[in-house]
């Protein structure tokens, strides 16, 4: 922990493995072939530095039941998701991502990138989430910023122009758009 940015990492009782490193949390509830709590620590770790996202981040890679039940929960919405943010007001605590492996798996096979590569780029639309971002309201900030950031990460298509292509080019949207994230 702490300077080193190696994640130190753990598996509780009940099998649940999670990785700590420095200023996050990686737990890992539903396992994805190819993707370890560390390689997704030392992400994250990369991705809070190259937002300057100031304060802890915890990220929570679980089954569409369990994004469906916060889903529910927090945004009474009854559907899974693939990605949730909760940003915090907490001092020094940025907020949680929450991460369906299950949609994750799928959009990766589908888009021809591997689940690896999707759950990466659920963690940059988290990310950019927690540092104040909001495709739903700012004519497409959030779309710029994502589209910077994941060239610089060497990720594929992110969300926004997935589900809306115009607002991702700053443009209104036409439309409703599927899911909010």
């Amino acid at each position: 922990m702490g300077g080193s940015g190696r994640a130190l990492p753990l598996v509780f009782s009940d099998g649940v493995a999670a990785a700590v490193s420095g200023a996050l949390l990686v737990i890992v509830h539903k396992s994805v072939e190819g993707v370890s709590g560390t390689m997704l620590a030392r992400f994250l770790n990369r991705g809070r530095r190259t937002l300057k996202l100031d304060g802890e981040v915890t990220l929570l890679l679980a089954s569409s039941a369990e994004l469906r039940r916060l889903n529910r929960e927090f945004r009474h919405q009854d559907y899974p998701t693939d990605v949730l943010s909760f940003r915090s007001e907490i001092p020094r605590y940025a907020g949680d991502i929450a991460i369906s492996a299950d949609i994750a798996r799928q959009n990766g096979r589908l888009l021809g990138h591997g689940a690896a590569i999707e759950i990466k780029t659920l963690i940059l639309h988290g990310l950019l989430h927690l540092a104040r971002y909001d495709h739903e309201t700012d004519n497409g900030r959030m779309a710029r910023k994502e589209a910077v950031l994941r060239s610089a990460l060497g990720l594929p298509e992110g969300l926004i122009e997935r589900t809306n292509p115009a607002r991702a080019k700053g443009k209104p949207a036409s439309g409703r758009r599927g899911k909010k994230r």
